[in-house]
């Protein structure tokens, strides 16, 4: 799986990735009809005012021309009337279009996200799919809401101005009409280059708010170690790459822009001076001649505007090409056609058979090597070993977020792969090392163990894991907002939260990640008591970095290497005198 980063823009690929856009855009038929319906009208009134000067004109300079005059004048104002009303009807629909597809396309990018696998978030930095999300959304929203509504506006303008214009003086019309192919060769020629620049400058975009989160989020770091002018000067030089993507699509749209009106002005200027000597000579009249000009300044400046508006159409069609992208992924871990279904009621059996597995960007290592091991319901099994032995490797498969290249891994007597692994994770409850607390209340923070828990339920699982007393005294109770990270709560509290929603989860396999490692002696005894509680009758899988904390467990792993080198209680293992009791042995002598 190549990093969307890196995916560059298929030559195939232009205009046409505005599909993306008009698959949402069409689940609103009314509205795209109420704002098709002004368009056409506003467009239909702005040609009339041409033949409103017209009807002045020609009618105002004869005997007893007053009455016309007042007839034409009140023609016009029932014209701007009509203008004015339809162009807020049209920009009412096409700007709530513009909203609401947008926020379509937002919705379906983080829900097929959802889906992804880990292997995908690690190949491909969150900040830049967010940037994503955000910046070329909203490049969306003014494709929709304004772009799309301005180019079809002008498109109907310029071709029925110049059907008015046929109507009006053939002859005329068609020298005029003889310039358009060079006004459409600059457009074709140069739109190209356009849509890969707007690209470029999109992706420079991108990087400098990947690079704003990345920097604010180590922000402590980075002031730690000195590094503020370094940061500096790296962000400067991504805001300089930036302004210069932006500089080659300005001039390249601007040069397009200077071709493509001087060509659509020069033509109208050489026909009216056919018009001028056609009206010398009797063949046309004042007032058609000054509707000609009024016209064709129209049809010129509708598409000297097409011309700009193309230029937006590819940043619209490059911003949906990369929201494209991250919706084309497909998810590596789904649900098989037919899954089998878990035995009720769940054991909590687990077994690895002889697995083999490698990290996709790490293919060199075997992270696993033929690897076995079964543990039986209700049995807690730590998991020892050095940086890289292989634990972590575990719970990831065990939560299928990976599949083993060969070998299998079973819950309850069913293949992982054949199951749903919405319904194998939700017999699974997970406390970290490092404890992930959303941007939330507490009560949303406690309730993503079991969304749907009562307060009695979650002020039960907050007593069981010793975070009731703490929970109670903050400003507003469970509605308090707990920061960004969890940041208004101390280290041990966090660990008591995610305990706690462990135990709301009531899952019959639990999967702990040394959740005592960075505590102090106070809050490591409280969070190992509430532990004890949630290992209860549970299977129990431990990832043990201190092994004071696992001398109670049922059975001791030690791996190495991807495989298992030991296993069997604390006192036997000691008495082998093998790598357990060796790194026992370092641990209680630093300890001492």
């Amino acid at each position: 799986m190549a990093s969307i980063a890196d995916v560059e823009p298929q030559p195939t690929r232009r205009i046409g990735n505005l599909a993306l856009v008009w698959r949402h855009a069409k689940r609103y038929p009314a509205q795209i009809a109420a704002a098709w319906t002004a368009l056409a009208i506003t467009s239909a009134a702005t040609i009339a005012i041409p033949y409103s000067f017209k009807r002045i004109i020609d009618r105002g300079f004869t005997a007893g021309g007053g009455e016309a005059v007042a007839g034409a004048f009140h023609y016009m104002l029932m014209i701007v009337a009509v203008l004015a009303i339809g162009t807020a009807v049209r920009f009412y629909f096409v700007s709530w279009l513009g909203e609401r597809v947008v926020a379509d396309i937002r919705t379906s990018v983080q829900r097929h996200l959802l889906t992804l696998s880990p292997r995908f978030f690690e190949e491909n930095r969150p900040s830049e799919i967010a940037s994503r999300m955000t910046a070329d959304t909203a490049q969306i929203e003014m494709v929709v809401g304004t772009t799309v509504s301005v180019a079809l506006r002008n498109a109907f303008t310029g071709v029925g101005g110049l059907i008015y214009l046929f109507a009006i003086s053939p002859k005329l019309a068609g020298l005029l009409t003889l310039g358009i192919p060079l006004i459409i060769l600059p457009i074709m020629l140069l739109g190209r280059r356009v849509r890969t620049y707007s690209r470029t400058s999109q992706d420079r975009v991108a990087d400098v708010g990947a690079m704003v989160t990345e920097t604010l989020g180590a922000m402590k770091i980075v002031q730690a170690f000195g590094q503020e002018k370094r940061e500096s000067d790296r962000f400067t030089g991504a805001v300089q790459a930036t302004m210069a993507a932006a500089e080659r699509r300005i001039r390249l749209r601007a040069m397009m822009t200077a071709i493509v009106i001087g060509l659509v002005f020069g033509s109208i200027t050489l026909v009216l001076w056919e018009g001028a000597t056609d009206v010398a000579a009797g063949r046309i009249s004042g007032g058609s001649i000054a509707a000609f000009v009024l016209t064709g300044g129209i049809v010129a400046g509708a598409f000297g505007a097409l011309t700009e508006v193309y230029g937006e159409l590819l940043r619209g069609a490059g911003a949906a090409g990369r929201l494209a992208e991250l919706l084309s992924e497909t998810p590596e871990i789904a649900a098989p056609p037919r899954p089998v279904a878990l035995p009720e009621p769940a054991r909590g059996a687990v077994a690895f058979d002889r697995v083999e597995f490698r990290y996709p960007t790490r293919p060199d290592a075997a992270a696993l090597h033929d690897f076995s091991l079964a543990v039986a319901p209700g049995e807690t099994v730590a998991l020892v070993g050095p940086s890289g032995a292989g634990k972590t490797t575990l719970f990831q498969l065990l939560q299928r977020f990976y599949d083993p290249a060969t070998g299998h891994v079973s819950i309850d007597g069913v293949y992982l792969r054949d199951a749903d692994p919405a319904a194998l994770r939700a017999r699974i409850a997970m406390v970290p090392q490092e404890t992930v607390i959303f941007a939330a209340s507490a009560r949303d923070n406690l309730r993503y163990g079991r969304w749907d828990a009562d307060d009695d339920a979650l002020w039960a699982a907050a007593d069981a894991a010793n975070a009731a007393a703490f929970l109670r005294d903050l400003p507003q109770g469970l509605d308090t907002f707990l920061g960004e990270g969890g940041a208004r709560l101390s280290g041990g509290q966090r660990q008591r939260v995610a305990i706690a929603r462990a135990l709301l989860r009531d899952a019959p396999i639990l999967l702990l990640d040394e959740a005592t490692s960075a505590l102090d002696a106070e809050s490591e005894r409280l969070v190992q008591e509430a532990l004890e509680r949630l290992m209860a009758d549970r299977t129990t899988l431990v990832i043990a970095h201190r092994l004071a904390t696992v001398r109670a467990a049922d059975r001791i792993v030690v791996m190495d290497g991807g495989r298992i080198v030991e296993q069997g209680n604390h006192a036997a293992l000691m008495a082998r005198s093998g790598l357990y009791a060796r790194l026992a042995s370092l641990q209680f002598s630093e300890a001492a």
